[in-house]
């Protein structure tokens, strides 16, 4: 795995920014997040396409190789008017250490292969899965070489399917677990959820990554700095989690190795394994977050 490939792996934050905007490049890497995206897409309208790719171009310079492994370019979607340029921008931002590729409405296999194909082994790739067709392909999506981790526009994804989802998003309860699940089967870094649309309501923010986390997911989609820090701690352990984690596997030590029980509940194979990934989790924060006292 390389550098930039590790750093997105262990990313729990994701923070969009329009390529539109130079001046923000170093304000969104400073902001705590864990990665960067510069937009191409949804964030640029039509007539700045071109003049969105001259300006990434021309300062992407700036960046610093610690900095380029965080970074996430969002092309515009295969089969639209942009893809072919924004293809060749990517080019050339490979060659310089860009971390990784995000796919809009990923939805064939054969544009990921010749994207993986195009930009080399060292750029990674992370399709964003926002339609049933996608959702119908996201296995062999998972599959594609060079393919980091998968991605789940929410928002999309319903409007494709014509949904309109209450603000828990139950709805999407089984579409997201196939998200998690096809990550699981590719042996990918832990899927990545869509975005909370309202940058103002820190609740709704911190329920939407609760789930998140619940359901299996590693990261978020951000559209706002103010995102940033919920999200980065929803999906760190708590405090009282890493004593929980640290309690068992003491307790299933003494024993042996052999089930104990720990404050009344059971502790067998599985709830150990539980225990050992929740202080992997650790090891796995960028080093800035990490907790200096672990130990196993």
């Amino acid at each position: 795995m390389s550098i930039s490939s590790e750093a997105l792996s262990r990313a729990r934050s994701f923070l969009f920014v329009p390529a539109t905007r130079p001046e923000r490049f170093a304000k969104a890497l400073a902001s705590g997040a864990d990665a960067v995206i510069i937009d191409l897409e949804d964030a640029v309208a039509p007539r700045d396409k071109g003049a969105a790719r001259d300006q990434l171009s021309n300062a992407f310079g700036q960046f610093t190789a610690a900095e380029l492994d965080r970074l996430v370019v969002r092309v515009n979607a295969g089969g639209t008017p942009w893809f072919d340029d924004d293809m060749k921008l990517l080019q050339s931002l490979a060659r310089q250490g860009l971390g990784a590729a995000m796919l809009p409405k990923a939805e064939s296999v054969a544009v990921l292969q010749n994207m993986a194909q195009s930009l080399g082994s060292t750029c990674a790739l992370m399709p964003l899965i926002e339609s049933l067709a996608g959702f119908d392909a996201v296995d062999a999506l998972a599959r594609v070489s060079q393919v980091l981790r998968l991605a789940f526009g929410n928002l999309d994804f319903q409007a494709d399917l014509g949904l309109a989802c209450a603000p828990d998003e139950t709805e999407l309860v089984p579409v997201r677990l196939a998200v998690v699940m096809a990550a699981r089967r590719a042996g990918l870094a832990a899927a990545i959820d869509g975005v909370t649309i309202d940058t103002k309501d820190a609740v709704q923010l911190q329920l939407d990554t609760a789930r998140s986390r619940r359901a299996g997911f590693g990261a978020k989609l951000c559209i706002h700095p103010m995102q940033v820090a919920v999200v980065n701690t929803a999906f760190a352990p708590s405090a009282s989690e890493l004593d929980w984690a640290r309690r068992v596997l003491a307790a299933v030590a003494a024993a042996g190795g052999g089930v104990v029980s720990l404050d009344g509940r059971m502790v067998d194979g599985p709830v150990a394994l539980l225990a050992r990934r929740t202080l992997a989790q650790i090891r796995l924060l960028p080093q800035t977050q990490s907790d200096a006292s672990y130990s196993e």
